[in-house]
């Protein structure tokens, strides 16, 4: 009868397999931490702030990013826009490459007025047709303005209108949220 013999050399390589990967699972979760986004990449966060500035420019009050309309979106995509996720992913990269392929920069790289410009022709369904099949670059705007706009002007606890910039601009309370109003008559 032959008997699985471990030997010593065989045991000291597994146990620096073994402890190899314990080594190495905590590398890897600080990497997940280390991101705040949960759909966005870095940069594709970047983008989406540089829009949602954009949409909602900063005057006397927050503008789109101070207000955390990318946070909302960020959020929502992981929740009840799930079916917006590819939708994202294809047009933020294919402004990035329309930028590039006409200015040789990102679009948050570009000027005020150029980034102005690139979104009016988007909102036109006038952009690069290289990069846009017909009329998706005008649908993917009206998505990135309604988006945004819901984030502005929606509840904070959805992630946007931090510190109820939009409720303060608007001299609206926070809204309490009691359930179904009901009215005596």
């Amino acid at each position: 009868m032959e008997m699985n013999v471990l030997s010593r050399r065989h045991f000291i390589q597994m146990a620096a397999i073994a402890s190899g990967g314990i080594l190495l699972l905590p590398g890897c979760a600080n990497q997940a931490i280390k991101s705040s986004w949960r759909f966005f990449t870095e940069n594709e966060a970047k983008l989406m702030d540089a829009i949602a500035d954009q949409i909602i420019p900063k005057d006397e009050w927050a503008g789109g990013k101070e207000a955390g309309v990318t946070n909302f979106i960020d959020k929502q995509l992981v929740g009840p826009y799930e079916r917006h996720q590819e939708t994202y992913r294809k047009g933020m990269m294919n402004i990035q490459q329309n930028c590039e392929a006409v200015h040789h920069k990102q679009f948050e790289d570009l000027d005020w007025d150029g980034q102005t410009h690139f979104l009016e022709a988007m909102e036109a369904g006038k952009a690069d047709v290289k990069y846009w099949e017909e009329g998706f670059d005008k649908k993917f705007f009206g998505m990135l303005r309604s988006h945004s706009m819901q984030g502005f002007y929606g509840s904070p606890r959805h992630g946007g209108n931090k510190d109820n910039v939009s409720y303060q601009m608007l001299k609206l309370d926070y809204p309490v949220i009691i359930g179904q109003n009901r009215y005596n008559t």
